[in-house]
């Protein structure tokens, strides 16, 4: 029987980003999937701005930069939000295709010995008081005998019917359809959500030559597994466009649906979901692939801990209370963007208003930072207002010379960040766990989206996902044993 610390299933975004983050900390993954090879499909568009903050972090955002295409607005059902204005480094989406993302994630995870094994979809597992049994089928049939099993196998996930979880939520009521072709007359500038009687429309080039559209019928509703061929996309987004601008040559055309659905666990004893195999919803405002890449870094650093034996196993139970309500809150602005989509008059008249409303700075900044996922607070013990918060890409100075806050993180451990000359604190007991970096910060106030600007902090604690559980603005220590003992582990 093959052996190893966590099985994933599923090679997606998800799947590689998780497989990625146990590597870096050392565990040993079995990665599998049940499709023969990668298609090279992409269903997915583009990553935004808290995402970017997350490879950064692990220094893999350097490659996707020149090859995506940047756009410094996004969109709320199809009403333009500017996010030049954001607190971030990257205020921008960046139009990559998902192919690309996973092509990338691969050959960083693979370089750290996470090989995808193909044609090895899970059929059972087993588990007890120590691990987890998993039946892999396909053609090379067998068992691996792992501490955990983590299921990122997409909408129809085999780990979650298996193990029980329920995936509740509401029915498609709108078709969307898409197709990557290329345009012998293509739009002057591209755009999302144009609006038409039956449904509406949008045209991005995300390669040269290469654009994506996509049409959105309120008048029929496709059932999954309906073959959908180029001419039947070519003819129903002509009846909504007016016209096909030429398209030709696709790359792949597909179909999906407005249905939205959450597990109602994300985990059960040793099982977890994560991406898809969690939630699904509509694709409005590009925030599906972010949310699966973001539940990856939350597990999987937590997933490490407990596996070296730095944390209890009540630290896995916090990947549940922090990511649910993130995706649920995904779910329902993604059904409040199908329902502005509809075609008609009132629907029109509500569109105006809103559109009046996204002008307002406050307004555009709640919709924007929510799509971008900046304004994330997870429900961490604290009064410091940076605390839950990801921690803002500073600039800083230490002994070694020039750097930023996020490349503190690469390594994917915990820092505790001494600023400005303030006394280390005394916690000892957990030198072993954690990265201490003395530095000078260059200003003396730090931007946090939604909040603004607040005084430099004395001390920071970070996660290794970037998100701060603990700060001081006094140099003393209270607090930090107990937050250590919580995120970190026992002491010593």
């Amino acid at each position: 029987m093959e052996t190893a610390e966590v099985v994933i299933a599923g090679a997606g975004p998800t799947g590689l980003m998780l497989a990625y983050e146990l590597r870096l900390a050392g565990v040993d993954v079995a990665l599998v999937d049940g499709l023969p090879a990668r298609t090279g499909e992409s269903r997915a568009g583009g990553i935004h701005a808290r995402t970017m903050e997350i490879l950064d972090q692990r220094g893999l955002l350097d490659d996707l930069l020149p090859i995506g295409r940047i756009m410094q607005a996004g969109h709320f059902a199809g009403l333009p939000l500017d996010f030049s204005d954001f607190n971030t480094r990257y205020p921008f989406m960046l139009a990559v295709l998902q192919s690309v993302i996973e092509r990338e994630l691969d050959r960083h995870a693979t370089e750290l010995g996470a090989t995808v094994q193909w044609a090895s979809p899970v059929t059972d597992f087993r588990q007890d008081a120590t691990g987890v049994e998993v039946e892999i089928g396909g053609p090379n049939p067998r068992r691996i005998r792992a501490a955990y099993l983590v299921g990122c196998d997409g909408g129809r996930s085999a780990v979650r019917k298996l193990a029980g979880i329920d995936y509740v939520g509401t029915d498609a009521t709108v078709t969307g359809m898409l197709a990557d072709v290329e345009l012998t007359d293509p739009p002057a500038q591209p755009f999302f959500g144009h609006r038409s009687g039956v449904g509406d429309f949008s045209a991005v080039q995300f390669e040269p030559g290469w654009y994506r559209l996509v049409v959105q019928r309120h008048d029929r509703v496709l059932e999954r597994g309906t073959e959908l061929s180029f001419e039947d996309f070519r003819t129903s987004f002509v009846e909504v466009a007016g016209t096909d601008f030429g398209m030709h040559s696709p790359r792949w055309v597909s179909h999906y649906g407005d249905a939205a659905r959450q597990a109602d666990r994300y985990r059960v004893g040793r099982v977890f979901v994560a991406g898809d195999a969690a939630h699904i919803h509509y694709p409005a405002g590009g925030q599906g692939q972010n949310l699966g890449i973001q539940d990856a870094v939350n597990l999987g650093w937590k997933l490490a801990a407990t596996l070296r034996g730095n944390a209890s196993d009540e630290l896995l139970d916090t990947y549940e209370t922090e990511r649910h309500p993130i995706a649920a809150r995904v779910l329902h602005n993604t059904r409040a963007q199908t329902a502005l989509g509809r075609p008609g008059p009132h629907t029109d008249a509500l569109r105006d208003i809103m559109s009046d409303l996204i002008d307002m700075e406050q307004v555009r900044h709640r919709l924007g930072l929510m799509i971008t996922a900046l304004d994330i607070r997870y429900d961490i013990k604290g009064e410091h207002p940076l605390t839950g918060r990801r921690i803002p890409d500073a600039d800083l100075t230490t002994a070694a010379g020039a750097t930023r806050v996020h490349e503190l993180l690469r390594g994917g451990r915990p820092v505790l960040l001494v600023l400005d000359g303030n006394d280390v604190p005394a916690v000892p007991q957990w030198h072993d766990r954690i990265d201490i970096v003395r530095a000078d910060s260059r200003g003396a106030h730090w931007a946090v989206p939604g909040v603004g600007e607040i005084p430099t902090p004395a001390a920071v604690l970070l996660r290794p996902d970037g998100y701060v559980a603990w700060a001081s603005e006094e140099p003393a220590a209270a607090g930090l044993p107990e937050a250590l003992t919580v995120w970190v582990g026992a002491p010593a």
